[in-house]
């Protein structure tokens, strides 16, 4: 028999309270259009973005997510001297090492953290709220906070008239805490590593220490072009509406309802068709709320969810208490989705 005493966490974990930053600067699609050969209505159409957020020098990853966080303990009303971990969920933190959910965790006044960064690409709010859900229920955490942070615009090639219109900046975070009711249901999440070359970065960090960088890819004045992040369209529309939109409902059957019951669907803003798409597929009645920040916000990967969940609260176009469906995918080709109760 085991000698090792049981877990004396929470019955259940819940999101307690929600925060978001987006950079200062406000860039139109009339901005995107000087590097490429595109037109404001077909950016529209093709994908739904009017403007999006890039951040500024000051407005890094960790600074975005320290101002996230703060609104989101804020809203909760818990102390940063509460918070047992810290999960960031970003891919355009460019040191390797330390992770930057140290620093974060050290500028809000944590008390000795524990602190970690997840690469899960656009999925990675998803993966940081079941880990998150797992610590306050195991025990080795009362109260986790849960980042998705990005600075896409480093990673984005204006030239590439593909993705040039899609990214944008930003941080969101909630707070995960005890609950004495089910409140965040069960994760459906993968991948499908066979089709990583879909999403992906052009070329490894490793191809601009050789010494000969007639490899590297140049841009029109023949400058070495920074890795950037490429994708197949096509492939990754099929796959996001057909693929995606099952996934959705294996969440809604772990959560044990229906899209009957539900009152939002907040998925990943990659693109509003496949939002549309998506909610036409999974037949979602029209009282259901649908999260379209991509619209104003761009694709800011794994800040997406949080921050179109931020927004939707503010705006009253949501409540707390409601019921609603989170859904990420993207890079990888990786995928989360849940069922959770609205702060």
């Amino acid at each position: 028999m085991s000698k090792i005493k049981p877990s004396k966490g929470a019955p259940y974990a819940r999101i307690l309270g929600v925060g978001g930053y987006r950079p200062t600067r406000v860039v139109p699609n009339e901005v995107i259009l000087e590097k490429i050969d595109s037109s404001d209505e077909w950016i529209r159409s093709r994908s739904g973005i009017e403007t999006r957020h890039w951040a500024g020098p000051e407005e890094t990853v960790a600074a975005m997510s320290v101002e996230a966080s703060g609104k989101a303990l804020a809203a909760a009303g818990v102390d940063a001297s509460r918070i047992g971990a810290v999960v960031v969920s970003t891919v355009s933190h460019f040191s390797q090492t330390p992770a930057i959910a140290t620093e974060i965790a050290d500028r809000l006044g944590t008390d000795k953290a524990a602190a970690f960064d997840i690469s899960a690409g656009c999925a990675g709010f998803g993966y940081g709220l079941t880990l998150a859900k797992g610590m306050v229920v195991e025990g080795s955490a009362e109260y986790v906070l849960v980042i998705g942070v990005e600075r896409l615009s480093d990673l984005t090639d204006l030239e590439d008239r593909a993705t040039a219109f899609l990214f944008g900046d930003g941080a969101g975070a909630v707070v995960v805490g005890p609950s004495k009711e089910p409140a965040i249901g069960p994760t459906v999440w993968g991948s499908e590593g066979d089709k990583a070359e879909t999403i992906k970065q052009t070329v490894p960090w490793d191809r601009f220490r050789v010494g000969d960088l007639s490899t590297l890819p140049l841009d029109s004045e023949g400058n070495v072009k920074f890795p950037a992040i490429t994708q197949e369209g096509q492939a990754v529309f099929r796959w996001a509406v057909f693929e995606m939109a099952k996934v959705a409902q294996q969440a809604l059957d772990a959560a044990g309802i229906s899209p009957d019951d539900l009152d939002v669907f907040i998925p990943h803003q990659a693109n509003v068709r496949i939002i549309d798409s998506m909610v036409k597929t999974l037949k979602l009645p029209d009282h259901v709320t649908v999260a379209r920040d991509i619209r104003t916000t761009g694709n800011t990967s794994a800040a997406s969810i949080p921050l179109a969940m931020e927004r939707l609260l503010a705006t009253g176009d949501a409540k707390s208490g409601d019921t609603a469906l989170v859904i990420g995918f993207g890079a990888g080709l990786v995928y989360a989705a849940t069922v959770v109760t609205l702060p």
